[in-house]
Formats: C-alpha cells, sequence, structure tokens
C-alpha cells in the first residue's frame, strides 16, 4: 500500500478543516462524536477506525442505510445502530451527549433564519458543557457585493447556487448567544469568488 492510500485508508474524504483540528489535538479528550447531518459518513472515518462513540443522523434514508453497512462491515451492529434517519433540527439524543458534534455543509441549506437557529439549537443541546461544536458554512465573507439576497436569509451566490449565509457579525453574535466561545478565529475560504466557505469553531461554556 502507498502512502497516499494509506492515509485515504485512515482518514477518508475528510473536510480539510476537521482534520486541521484533529492534527492540532483539540478533540483528543473528545469521546463521543455527532455528525449532524452525516451523509454518507466522509467526515467519520478516522473517528470510526479509532475507538469513538460515533453517531450521525441525516435525512436521507438512502445515506444512512449506506454508513450502517459500512460500520457493519468495519466495527458491528451494535455500533451501526448509532446512526438514524432524522433532520437537525429534531434529533433522537437526550441533552448534553457528545463531546464533539460535527456539522460540516449543512448550515447553509436552512430554509429561514428560523430553520437555521432550530438547527444549531438542537446541535448545543445535545452537545457536553466544553465540547466542542465544528462549523463548515456557506457566508457571504469576501463576497459580500456578488450575492444576491431573495429572502428568508437565503442568497444566489455567483456560481448560481442557493444558500443561506452567515456573515463574522453574524456568528460572532450566535457565539455569545449561545454561550459558547470561539477556540479558533474565524477562516473563510474564497473559491475564485464564487463562493465562501467558513469554518467557524466553537467551544461550549
Amino acid at each position: 500500500m502507498n502512502r497516499i492510500q494509506d492515509i485515504q485508508q485512515t482518514f477518508g474524504n475528510i473536510d480539510i478543516y476537521l482534520f486541521d483540528q484533529l492534527l492540532k489535538g483539540t478533540y483528543q479528550n473528545c469521546r463521543t462524536v455527532l455528525d449532524a447531518g452525516c451523509g454518507t459518513g466522509r467526515n467519520l472515518i478516522y473517528f470510526l477506525n479509532n475507538a469513538y462513540d460515533v453517531h450521525g443522523v441525516d435525512h436521507y434514508p438512502e445515506s444512512i442505510n449506506q454508513i450502517k453497512s459500512l460500520v457493519k462491515e468495519t466495527l458491528n451492529l451494535k455500533a451501526a445502530e448509532n446512526f438514524h434517519i432524522a433532520s437537525v433540527e429534531d434529533m433522537p439524543f437526550e441533552n448534553d451527549k457528545f463531546d464533539l458534534v460535527i456539522s460540516s455543509a449543512v448550515l447553509h441549506f436552512a430554509q429561514s433564519l428560523g430553520h437555521f437557529e432550530g438547527m444549531l439549537c438542537e446541535m448545543w443541546r445535545v452537545l457536553k458543557p466544553g465540547g466542542y461544536l465544528f462549523c463548515r458554512l456557506a457566508s457571504d465573507i469576501g463576497i459580500e457585493s456578488s450575492v444576491r439576497f431573495i429572502g428568508n436569509g437565503r442568497y444566489i451566490l455567483p456560481d448560481e447556487s442557493e444558500r443561506f449565509l452567515v456573515n463574522q457579525e453574524m456568528l460572532i453574535r450566535l457565539t455569545k448567544k449561545l454561550g459558547g466561545i470561539l477556540h479558533e478565529p474565524i477562516k473563510t475560504t474564497n473559491v475564485q469568488n464564487l463562493r465562501s466557505m467558513t469554518t467557524w469553531c466553537v467551544r461550549k461554556g
């Protein structure tokens, strides 16, 4: 096996900014992990391979069926039971359950500010005090003059996609409202002025 294959087996197609947090050791004491909007589990390979207690929800049954099959093959049937068909704004978990909640490319599909806040508050509800929330989501940072507002917090981007967008002031305000702290500065990647993706890393007080 070559080194690239070894990396892919270890980490899968992980979000590069989540990988950055792993390299920094941010989550070294986290044992319970939730991917809220997990899809087929691209961000969970490392956690599954390293004995974390991993859970996930997604509203697409085919995605949950696929990750359940993967987990059954690599771990066991019991671990596969941790993955549920559910919406992020209504998850089947008790309060304060997880050390780490991952939200990668999910929140920008909110249909309105109320929907966005519903998803965010639900993720915060299931996060333990002292736990970490990792979010990657679309923003207007750096492309403010190139997006077109269409209502309910949603915009048309230069690449013609439609997204719910945040900005830095909104994320700072939400961090304070939740009672969290930024454990990393807010970082944004501008993709050739077509879209911007922002990384928002918060710790629950």
